[in-house]
């Protein structure tokens, strides 16, 4: 009977044990699959981070980088084109001879903005009528001014008003020394030619070189445009 009992008891004991065995290995399975699951939350966001350092859209030049070659022949450039345009239509072909020669563009803008009344020529009493009526008068030029030091050519383009350069052309030419430069006037006009113009502009400057120049209509072409800048060569 005491044999029994011990028998009994040996297979008890050897069944609790096996229990307790498996029941660390269950455990040891928890935290392995939750560190799975942990890899692969961190695995998309750390792509995300890395991918955060590539630029999402246009970038800038780095420090060092070389500009564009055609920003650094403008700031090498000796030409400059400046320009009045009231209504776009000279701005326009300035921007078409910069292009071709390389040149920088200046905008020369009047203090005060001329509105449409303004430019009314059939209105006597209008600001435009009254200023080319009036040779002495001189518009404000407003905006920062310009340094001529390094230019040699300068294009000078403007519209025709009652024959002439606008007054606002007269101040500039009186503004500045043009000293050993080149200046080309350019006019815009559907029909008037430059007339004496340049010649105008060249007795108030005193100083520089001053060409005829010529009249241009607004839809003129590069190709145009080209002919005329290598002829004056």
């Amino acid at each position: 009977m005491k044999k029994t009992i011990s028998i009994i008891m040996a297979v008890l004991l050897l069944a609790a044990l096996a229990a307790c065995g498996s029941e660390p290995q269950s455990e040891a399975k928890g935290p392995q699959a939750s560190a799975e699951e942990q890899k692969e939350t961190a695995g998309p966001g750390k792509a995300a981070s890395e991918g955060s350092s590539a630029p999402a859209g246009p970038s800038q030049p780095a420090a060092g980088e070389s500009k564009p070659a055609g920003g650094d022949r403008a700031a090498a450039s000796d030409v400059l084109v400046a320009y009045f345009s009231a209504t776009g239509t000279t701005k326009g072909v300035a921007e078409k001879i910069a292009s071709i020669t390389g040149g920088e563009l200046y905008e020369i803008v009047p203090a005060e903005p001329y509105s449409d009344a303004d430019l009314n020529w059939n209105d006597r009493n209008s600001r435009s009528t009254k200023e080319q009526n009036d040779k002495s008068v001189r518009p404000e030029i407003g905006g920062g001014d310009i340094s001529l030091e390094d230019y040699k050519t300068i294009y000078l383009g403007f519209p025709i008003w009652w024959g002439e350069e606008p007054r606002i052309l007269d101040t500039f030419a009186e503004k500045y020394s043009f000293e050993g430069i080149r200046v080309i006037p350019f006019c815009t006009s559907s029909s008037s030619g430059i007339g004496r113009s340049g010649s105008n502009m060249e007795a108030l400057a005193g100083s520089g070189t001053w060409l005829d120049g010529k009249r241009f209509g607004g839809s003129v072409s590069e190709s145009e445009l080209q002919s005329w800048i290598e002829g004056l060569n």
